[in-house]
């Protein structure tokens, strides 16, 4: 049985980086301000693979969830974070550029801080519960803080904009996640618990997460967006399970210690992973296009070229000519 979990486990990983690498396609392409509101999830929502990308991150959950069942956390969640390696490979072929060394060092760095602190948290199989008032106050605290976010994001350059919505994105979800589980343990015991008010607060937090993370995926600084996600959402959700749901937190000052080491690992991998250099190159021209950034303008007999099309290479964009790639 253990095996079987941790193959499934595997396979939720897969699945989650590839949805997401399929939305951050979309994201990068569709039209508007660097920062775009809800329309943009509209917009998204009319695209084929991006629908696509977001079933197959809805199937990773699910077969992560299946995993647990039969397998302990602290065997699942670490297998959970190599996700974040599939991520990298796969946004990288989806724009044919080269992975570097660098990004796959930036991604393990981010996976071993990151199990390093999630495995310091004790867990515990009490029953959660929270309040509606509670709720309300954690959902407004997402979007106040989301807000400031929003408006600093605007004057910021593409790296910082994306570390900054990725990690207001990936709190929010993380609040998501404490909610639900409160959700998820009543209905265990009472399947009309679903139908509290906590079921449409978890949603409309959901939802801004997910407004968040495609503004970050839009940066174009996929991986450093994806590899936030996997640390804020995780932690953001064990930080609430201690505060407010009684789960605790490390207690001794050697376990203090080494959370705030691994806490560092996993930062050292993002600001890595957040450079310019690692940046997608249709994202870049997007933002010269746009007139945002430190280009205001968009180069000469440049003006429309602001995406990729499909049969097109990202050296296409630097020579504003396609490129014969049946030679």
């Amino acid at each position: 049985m253990l095996i079987w979990s941790v193959l499934i486990a595997l396979a939720g990983a897969f699945c989650m980086a590839l949805g997401s690498a399929l939305q951050e396609r979309d994201a990068v392409r569709a039209p508007g301000k660097s920062v775009a509101r809800f329309s943009l999830l509209v917009y998204l929502a009319q695209r084929p693979r991006w629908l696509i990308g977001t079933l197959a991150a809805a199937a990773g959950v699910s077969l992560h969830l299946i995993a647990l069942s039969g397998a302990p956390l602290t065997i699942i969640q670490p297998i959970g974070v190599t996700g974040l390696l599939f991520a990298i490979v796969l946004s990288m072929a989806f724009t044919r550029r080269r992975v570097r060394p660098g990004q796959i060092g930036a991604g393990v760095a981010v996976m071993v801080g990151l199990v390093g602190v999630i495995m310091l948290f004790p867990h515990t199989a009490d029953t959660p519960r929270m309040t509606v008032g509670t709720a309300l106050v954690l959902a407004g605290c997402v979007l106040g803080v989301g807000a400031v976010a929003l408006a600093v994001a605007r004057k910021v350059r593409p790296g910082i904009r994306g570390v900054i919505l990725a990690t207001v994105g990936g709190s929010a979800l993380g609040t998501t996640s404490a909610i639900a589980r409160v959700v998820a343990s009543g209905t265990a015991a009472d399947p009309m618990a679903v139908f509290s008010w906590l079921t449409p607060i978890a949603i409309g937090v959901a939802l801004f997460g997910g407004l968040m993370m495609q503004n970050a995926y839009r940066t174009g600084h996929f991986s450093a967006a994806y590899a936030i996600l996997l640390v804020a959402d995780p932690v953001v959700g064990a930080g609430l399970g201690a505060l407010l749901l009684g789960e605790g937190l490390p207690s001794s000052p050697p376990e203090q210690a080494a959370a705030a080491v691994f806490a560092v690992v996993a930062a050292a991998g993002i600001a890595v992973l957040a450079k310019s250099k690692n940046q997608n190159p249709e994202a870049a021209r997007g933002v010269r296009s746009r007139g945002e950034g430190s280009a205001a303008d968009p180069e000469p007999g440049q003006e429309k070229r602001d995406v990729l099309t499909d049969g097109e290479s990202p050296s296409d964009l630097r020579t504003g000519e396609p490129t014969d790639h049946r030679a």
